[in-house]
């Protein structure tokens, strides 16, 4: 599932939150949460909180359910049906390098779930006037490495080749042989210990073997991929008060893996191995062999997924979800915003019911956003956010 998608983030503010946001906020979780009582006095008293430090702590039920409107308000995301079932995991006071790595480990347990995939955030320390928050530089938990290679292509995912690169500069010793799916050590960084590497123990990464239900050869590919799809350096953005580590999750829907990850020719790039093992015509593009070899690399991943009993979604059910979600929504009064062109999903778009309509994009908070520093760090490796 492509739980949420990435927005541009507001600038962090110096000195203070926004108080409007921090209102407008208030007004929604009272609003949506009636046994909280009266806003008002809760106004008031973050109102004064802000006047003494420039930010405020949110409570529990604050941080909860603006976590959750946060991932219902995300307009890439085709997932938010179950945006109320999102379970919060808030480790606010944890700040350290280590401390957010091990809990980061033991989110990837507990969201797996023996396979029965839960969807779940952990809120780390908040940016604050007197302390920066903790960075996360991988774009999920768990990525594979890409390793340049003297003749050929690339060794594994070719989008993250300069993060391997420049890991390995920082001393990371990738297994021996490589292989095409190692999985990158987790980078967390912090304004005292600046960046740190976490290699991830073992029983954090669950990975589904690919096979087809049909093509015995498939599995002899070795391709694998990771049960848990952890976002992990997004910024998680709630009445003002912004959480730069938040890795949150869902379950994965099919066409993420097959169509993107294994099937983009900037990335693994599996059809014209799967088209030459299928003995198709590759002479004419006309022959469609590409469709032929990536449909059959989608069904393996959702055969092999279901087999191994790990949650996931084929894109036909979750396209008739989200219209569902946004029937609901519209039945509560809200606006449901979504970006068209990310809830299409990039397999067979128009044989899916989210294709034939139009949708409000307009952002809204609570959401999610992506910082272009965030982005370039995932990517590039560098350079640190505190220098």
């Amino acid at each position: 599932m492509r739980l949420f998608g990435l927005e541009r983030s507001p600038r962090i503010p110096d000195f203070e939150v926004d108080r409007v946001a921090a209102e407008e906020f208030l007004e929604l979780f009272h609003a949506e949460n009636p046994q909280a009582g009266p806003v008002g006095p809760r106004i008031t008293a973050v109102m004064s909180e802000i006047d003494q430090t420039g930010t405020y702590w949110h409570t529990p039920a604050e941080l909860t359910f603006g976590a959750r409107a946060a991932w219902r308000n995300n307009a890439r995301c085709i997932g938010r049906l179950y945006w109320h079932s999102l379970q919060v995991r808030d480790l606010r006071t944890v700040s350290d390098a280590g401390g957010v790595a091990g809990h980061c480990f033991e989110h990837l347990r507990a969201a797996n779930n023996g396979g029965k995939i839960r969807p779940m955030i952990s809120v780390f320390a908040p940016e604050t006037p007197r302390r920066p928050a903790p960075r996360i530089w991988n774009e999920q938990l768990i990525r594979y490495a890409g390793y340049e290679q003297p003749d050929g292509p690339v060794l594994g995912d070719p989008r993250y080749r300069t993060f391997t690169s420049r890991l390995i500069q920082r001393g990371w010793r990738p297994p021996q042989p490589l292989g095409a799916f190692d999985v990158l050590p987790l980078v967390v960084e912090t304004v005292e210990e600046g960046p740190q590497m976490f290699q991830l123990p073992g029983h954090a990464v669950e990975e589904v073997p690919l096979e087809h239900p049909e093509l015995a050869w498939f599995a002899d590919l070795g391709v694998r991929w990771h049960a848990v799809p952890v976002i992990s350096n997004n910024r998680l953005v709630i009445g003002g008060v912004s959480y730069p580590a938040a890795p949150f999750n869902g379950w994965y829907m099919g066409t993420e893996i097959g169509a993107r990850n294994l099937c983009d020719s900037a990335r693994y790039d599996l059809v014209p191995t799967v088209a030459k093992r299928m003995g198709l015509d590759t002479s004419d593009e006309a022959t469609l062999w590409r469709d032929q070899a990536f449909v059959e690399i989608n069904r393996a991943v959702l055969h092999s997924f279901r087999a191994n009993g790990v949650t996931i979604s084929d894109h036909h059910t979750e396209s008739r979800r989200f219209l569902t979600h946004l029937e609901r929504e519209e039945r509560a009064g809200r606006r449901c915003p979504a970006d068209w062109s990310w809830i299409v999903p990039p397999m067979s778009g128009s044989q899916t019911a989210v294709f034939h309509r139009y949708y409000d994009a307009e952002n809204q908070g609570p959401n999610f956003f992506a910082d272009d520093e965030a982005s370039r760090r995932a990517l590039q490796g560098g350079p640190p956010a505190f220098r």
